[in-house]
């Protein structure tokens, strides 16, 4: 059952990336705008124009362009970038683990902020606190995470100045690393120093975008908490003398998570998503930041690299919380 349920995610994984592809790449060549003009000075000849559609291939058909560029991406080729004068997948590999460990960290927010609001709203069921909790989670939710950015940056880096606004690591810093997932690696390397500089600069953007997940992990495991507790087995653990806080963690806790658990995943890659403006807005150097400077200088090599990469992440993701949800469900397990 759950070999059949992979094989389907799978097939559909790779029909969806198919046809994001030729989605995304249609798309930006319909756009207005020439890169290759944007590329030559203002006095270049038309034969210089010529010269360079050749190079990038942009001389042929949209059906010859689009083959071509797939074959190279089917060999990990995504063609050289038309700004940067680099390797596509070079540049984009570069760029991913800055905004992995962004959305990772943002993701881990949300939990710690979300979980224990759900916890106590249950707890306080029918009282001020759980309307005040209600209320902090509608105020999250209605504020986009760009906007929860521009406040942590005028209290925490104007008004209180606690945290970097900008950047993902102090340039004076001597940076040995050998990868680029600089906060995983500094740990590892006990480079503690380094760890708190670069959570410094990542605490902002991070909870800019963990403040609005959060609360929709508060809101919906509040109410499978609230579902859950009217069973009979967790009246027995009452009847037994548990108090609210231990039945709700004993017993009511594991059967709630679990289509919290399947939200969490599919608004995992909404988060990634929203990366986009965030790193934008605190210049933080992740693939976000560069799809936007991408898109300012029509670089369409690099565009395509990247929006692939993102499709490519998010149905992976996707396809993980899928097997997971139906490993942990009995009922899908046994058939």
């Amino acid at each position: 059952m759950i070999l059949q349920r992979f094989l389907i995610r799978l097939l559909t994984m790779i029909v969806t990336l198919l046809g994001v592809s030729v989605v995304v790449f249609v798309i930006i060549r319909v756009a207005p705008g020439d890169p290759i003009a944007m590329m030559l000075p203002p006095g270049a000849t038309q034969a210089d124009i010529d010269r360079l559609r050749a190079l990038y291939g942009l001389d042929k058909s949209l059906v010859e362009q689009y083959f071509i560029w797939l074959s190279g991406v089917l060999r990990g080729d995504f063609g050289t970038s038309i700004s940067l004068r680099q390797d596509v997948l070079g540049l984009v590999l570069g760029r991913l683990p800055a905004t992995l460990e962004l959305s990772v960290a943002a993701l881990l927010l949300a939990i710690l902020i979300g979980v224990p609001l759900a916890i106590l709203g249950a707890r306080e069921q029918g009282t001020v606190v759980e309307a005040g909790i209600d209320v902090a989670n509608g105020a999250a939710l209605s504020i986009p995470d760009f906007l929860w950015g521009l406040v942590l940056i005028l209290l925490f880096g104007v008004l209180a100045p606690v945290f970097h606004i900008s950047g993902r690591i102090s340039p004076q810093l001597d940076l040995p690393f050998a990868t680029q997932f600089y906060l995983l690696e500094s740990i590892l390397r006990l480079r503690l120093d380094l760890t708190a500089d670069i959570i410094s600069h990542m605490f902002m953007p991070a909870l800019a975008l963990a403040l609005p997940l959060a609360a929709i992990i508060s809101q919906l495991l509040k109410i499978s908490l609230k579902e859950v507790m009217t069973l009979d087995y967790v009246t027995l653990a009452r009847v037994k003398g548990f108090s609210e806080t231990q039945v709700i963690l004993r017993e009511a806790l594991k059967n709630a998570a679990l289509p919290t658990l399947t939200l969490i995943g599919v608004q995992f890659t909404f988060l990634i998503g929203g990366t986009v403006i965030v790193e934008r807005l605190f210049s933080y150097e992740g693939l976000g930041n560069m799809a936007i400077d991408a898109v300012i200088n029509r670089d369409l090599p690099l565009i395509q690299g990247i929006v692939l990469v993102f499709a490519l992440l998010f149905v992976l993701i996707n396809l993980a919380v899928d097997m997971m949800y139906a490993l942990l469900n009995p009922r899908l397990r046994h058939g």
